[in-house]
């Protein structure tokens, strides 16, 4: 007899970005997505943040395989990370896996890709896995439908449900009705617009959009969208092709996730229609669309650039129009609105999500979200993918439909549930924690080096550097301060002389305790600097004590 089905989350729950799963059952296990998450303004420095795979390393030799649902960062932007210790095949369609691909050979990787398609079912060890298509943001997505010798589970993955999508292949209700007509024990679905009332507009509403505005502006247009969304890329070709213009292609990301959705056939794009960014300047303004990176604001991406003036080859002025065609993720908003600002003074109309149709969603609303619950039936539910609230309103529409309560779990990171004969149930945690890379650190950062990043970039830092006889402990000197982000000091010097003097007292009243450890001088400096400005400035910068031994 088989031995019960255990679910294990690593990231998703509580949080938009990290999602990764594994299933178990006999001592063999499955990985479903193995994402990564930007950081917030909490995580100063931080490059991108990844699921906690410590749990994993014990068991490596138990894992068969990671399944993805599709090519978004978030779902399978740790990959590199995961394969550089679990030397394991995936398993994804052809543009998940093409959009991985390249990042994946960044770091060196070949990696074992086993390509997949909508309707196909295989078998991975004691798990077959059937695969479902799905609409969302990014083409080629999957839902899973997955069987264990004790179980049977639905994986939504990110999806909606277009009734008119760009490429035709809307979400496969009848294949998932189809696989829950012998019963369902639990099923993980997308929360992301569980507060979202109704149904998300098609996607071919934005193109109707970009074909009024296109007809009728006069400059040079420019527009900005997530690099992944081929669909938004492919309805700005058409409206460019449209109104008898060019289009260049402006970023990195961009242009990669181009020339890969070109190459496996996902995007139609005539070479003719491509102009090359250097030569932008020997076209009318009338002729030329640009395509770009920088939906969010980013610092140094290329919107930010073309915006405040400094990019190479794009530039705005009045009668240009520049349309943000995405949402902006929670946390940048300051960024974006900067960036709409500084657009605006050098004369360009902005058009965003909150003045026309240029965006739509690539997420299910509450309508399709209960359409979803209502069509696969499972005995049990547990929302996945959103934060804390969004977990919360979709388990409240699953009891809307009339799933049980008791078989509604709401679970975190590092919760583990178990699916057996008598239901569903939490029954363990692991350690699921962040981990933070920073350009070539991986793990290397914890929380004390966050608190002092915040700090530094709150209060600045006060640097103290003291020579102390080694023998006595007694101050040889006056001692020497600096700082950085915390006062000017050509206009503090009456509080920089009183630091002096408390730092001197501090050391001499060691000194006469007999106490000269330069450890415990640090810390004795450490604390009468931060009270003293605390006390003056209400402030709390970082500091830095230097002992000399002499």
């Amino acid at each position: 007899m088989s031995s019960p089905t255990r679910i294990t989350f690593f990231g998703g729950l509580g949080e938009i970005g990290r999602n990764c799963a594994m299933v178990e059952v006999d001592d063999r296990a499955l990985v479903i997505d193995c994402g990564l998450m930007f950081p917030d303004a909490e995580q100063p420095g931080v490059d991108f943040i990844l699921p906690d795979f410590d749990c994993l390393r014990s068991r490596a030799g138990s894992i068969e395989a990671v399944v993805v649902t599709h090519g978004h960062e978030d779902h399978v932007g740790a990959l590199p990370y995961f394969l550089r210790e679990f030397d394991v095949p995936v398993y994804g369609t052809a543009l998940s896996l093409g959009l991985a691909r390249s990042r994946l050979e960044e770091h060196g990787l070949a990696p074992r890709f086993v390509v997949i398609e909508g309707g196909q079912r295989i078998s991975i060890g004691p798990f077959e896995v059937e695969f479902f298509q799905v609409c969302h943001s990014v083409p080629d997505g999957v839902a899973l439908g997955l069987r264990t010798p004790s179980a049977t589970i639905v994986h939504s993955g990110d999806f909606r449900l277009d009734p008119t999508p760009i490429d035709g292949r809307i979400t496969d209700l009848g294949g998932l009705a189809r696989f829950a007509a012998g019963g369902v024990d639990l099923l993980l679905s997308d929360s992301t617009n569980s507060e979202v009332t109704g149904h998300v507009r098609s996607e071919a509403d934005v193109g109707r959009t970009f074909a009024e505005l296109f007809g009728r502006a006069e400059g040079r247009i420019i527009v900005t969208c997530f690099a992944s969304h081929i669909h938004r890329m492919q309805q700005v070709f058409d409206a460019t092709a449209a109104c008898g213009r060019r289009v260049a292609l402006v970023g990195r990301s961009i242009t990669r996730n181009v020339s890969v959705a070109r190459e496996l056939g996902y995007l139609r794009l005539s070479d003719e229609l491509v102009l090359p960014v250097d030569e932008i300047d020997r076209h009318e303004r009338s002729k030329v669309v640009v395509l770009s990176t920088g939906s969010q604001g980013e610092p140094l991406s290329a919107l930010s650039l073309i915006a405040a003036g400094e990019h190479r080859h794009v530039g705005v002025e009045s009668g240009d129009i520049v349309i943000l065609s995405s949402s902006i993720v929670p946390g940048n908003e300051a960024s974006v609105n900067g960036t709409i600002n500084d657009l605006t003074r050098a004369g360009a109309q902005v058009i965003h999500r909150g003045t026309a149709l240029v965006h739509v969603s690539g997420h299910a609303a509450e309508e399709e979200l209960k359409l979803m619950l209502n069509i696969v039936r499972p005995h049990a539910f547990v929302p996945v993918h959103g934060e804390w609230r969004h977990l919360a309103a979709h388990a409240r529409l699953a009891r809307a439909v009339g799933i049980p309560e008791d078989n509604v779990l709401i679970c975190e990171d590092g919760d583990v549930i178990e699916i057996s004969r008598e239901g569903v149930e939490k029954v363990d945690r692991v350690d699921a924690g962040m981990v933070f890379v920073d350009g070539l650190g991986v793990g290397d950062i914890g929380g004390e080096v966050l608190r002092d990043r915040r700090i530094l970039a709150g209060d600045g830092f006060v640097l103290c550097v003291v020579a102390v006889d080694i023998r006595t402990g007694h101050i040889l000197g006056e001692p020497d301060l600096d700082s950085r982000g915390f006062v000017d000091v050509p206009e503090s010097l009456e509080l920089f002389e009183e630091a002096r003097a408390r730092v001197v007292a501090c050391l001499e009243e060691s000194a006469e305790q007999g106490v000269h450890d330069p450890g415990t001088l640090r810390k004795q400096v450490r604390t009468a600097l931060g009270r003293f400005f605390k006390e003056r400035t209400n402030r709390r910068p970082l500091i830095i004590p230097t002992i000399v031994e002499v």
